[in-house]
């Protein structure tokens, strides 16, 4: 049963992301429960804006809503992307993909001039801990998770939209840095759901009923 404190911080930072958008901007739009809360609000806004969508879940609600979604074709950058995250850390290290959309979460947030992270309080952590979900190339899965050994492939979940098996890595780990770096070396690993402080312009959290706004070290 969801906790209604921590449901009211992540409506109160998903309003405060609504309120950066203006019109004329091309937005990317997160997955997950806390970007739930996105929709309806940036919809309630009634701004002339287009957005991407990270999934086909995301793409459903937006479309319902009546925001403009666009496929992410012919279009070079986004002003502005707005989307939850699993774990924050002191320094502005996330961890991503507990939906699966990782990999499309983390292309939509390169692409974009502005990154926002909204969140609640119970995200934010000391340090990062496992799992860390990862997207894999089905081809050759097996010889991907031998070179994986701390990685098992998540049961009953179907293929992304993309065709990637979605894992998660369970071993420990220090220094997300250097995880991100090994996980990324391994063939046949699509994306892993670590995003590096540089790739994050501001994390709005919810705290009771005020919202927080931290700038990650590194964070343009």
């Amino acid at each position: 049963m969801s906790d209604p404190r921590i449901e009211q911080e992540k409506r109160i930072a998903a309003e405060a992301a609504a309120g950066l958008v203006t019109d004329g901007m091309m937005v990317g739009l997160g997955t997950g429960t806390t970007v739930a809360y996105l929709l309806p609000a940036l919809a309630a806004r009634a701004l002339d804006i287009r957005c991407v969508a990270t999934s086909p879940a995301t793409e459903i609600e937006a479309r319902r809503l009546g925001l403009d979604v666009r496929a992410f074709e012919g279009i070079d950058h986004l002003d502005l992307a707005v989307d939850g995250a699993d774990q924050v850390d002191s320094d502005g290290w996330l961890v991503k993909g507990g939906g699966g959309a990782h990999t499309r979460e983390k292309v939509v947030a390169a692409a974009a001039v502005r990154f926002v992270v909204i969140a609640s309080s119970d995200k934010i952590v000391d340090r990062l801990r496992p799992p860390v979900p990862l997207e894999l190339l089905a081809f050759g899965v097996d010889s991907v998770l031998r070179a994986l050994p701390a990685a098992t492939l998540r049961p009953s979940t179907p293929p992304t939209p993309d065709g990637g098996l979605i894992a998660d890595w369970h071993g420990d780990f220090g220094d997300p840095g250097a995880l991100a770096a090994q996980l990324a070396a391994v063939a046949g690993v699509v994306e892993h759901g670590l995003f590096p402080p540089w790739l994050v312009s501001d994390i709005l959290i919810g705290r009771g009923d005020q919202v927080e706004h931290r700038s990650p070290r590194g964070g343009s």
